[in-house]
């Protein structure tokens, strides 16, 4: 499992020109899944994530969590985060998730997030979307479970 985690001032996601998910302050998630992912995985990434001190306290220092702070998260799936790109110049996803199982691991993500009682917006598997973001610091994290 790989979330690139992007602290933001704020979020949104559309879909068709409707905007469907939108957040404040937060963070943005951008998820993709590999074959063997599956509960470890994410409740790994969640309490990494939900834990994470990447904001700043009274004193300029990151030393707070998202909850903390009061923040969202805005949840995107994304299977472009397994791409090989060793070979040629377009890029394989044969690492990636067969579709019907990364799906539900979102779900089960997404689900797991919540149950923190940090509020979460999320985008539409499978969906083209548009992501637009306000990156604050900016403050970039990569989580790889192949890499804990």
């Amino acid at each position: 499992m790989r979330v690139v985690l992007q602290r933001v001032k704020r979020a949104q996601v559309t879909v068709n020109k409707t905007v469907i998910g939108k957040i404040g302050t937060g963070v943005v998630l951008l998820v993709g899944f590999t074959d063997g992912d599956g509960p470890a995985e994410i409740e790994y990434c969640t309490r990494k994530i939900t834990r994470a001190r990447i904001f700043t306290d009274a004193d300029g220092k990151m030393n707070q969590n998202i909850q903390a702070v009061g923040g969202a998260i805005l949840a995107v799936s994304q299977f472009t985060l397994y791409a090989n790109t060793r070979r040629g110049n377009r890029p394989s996803f044969t690492a990636a998730e067969e579709a019907e199982k990364a799906h539900r691991h979102y779900e089960q993500f997404v689900t797991c997030l919540r149950e923190t009682g940090i509020p979460v917006a999320t985008g539409q598997f499978g969906a083209d979307m548009q992501v637009d973001l306000v990156n604050d610091g900016p403050v970039t994290i990569i989580y790889d479970t192949n890499n804990k």
